[in-house]
């Protein structure tokens, strides 16, 4: 199959399933971002995505740790040593979040249109 005519059947095929041409463009837009989680700190600190990007906090210390939202808008629950939680940014804003096992580590994640 050429190109141009694998990108028209994905594009049906959006179409023919609910989605939409704009909704294709968006996932295809977006972005993964990684924090780290290790030292007892996020790395980085303050990270600035757009809607529809995923950020992955990845733990490497030795204990288990959490990326909570201070308002509420995510949560990730408790993330064990080598594993990592995935969160998609639907909302702009600014979410200041901490770790609620060690309040002490804090990041703030911003998200912009």
């Amino acid at each position: 199959m050429r190109p141009a005519r694998a990108c028209c059947a994905i594009l049906a095929g959006a179409w023919v399933i609910g989605g939409s041409v704009s909704a294709v463009s968006a996932t295809l837009a977006s972005k993964v971002y990684l924090v780290s989680i290790e030292n007892m700190q996020f790395i980085p600190q303050k990270l600035t995505v757009r809607v529809g990007d995923r950020v992955q906090w990845v733990n490497k210390d030795l204990v288990p740790h959490t990326a909570t939202a201070d308002v509420k808008a995510f949560d990730s629950r408790s993330i064990a040593p080598n594993a990592s939680w995935n969160f998609v940014a639907h909302h702009a804003g600014e979410y200041g979040y901490a770790c609620t096992f060690h309040p002490t580590m804090k990041g703030t994640l911003t998200v912009v249109p």
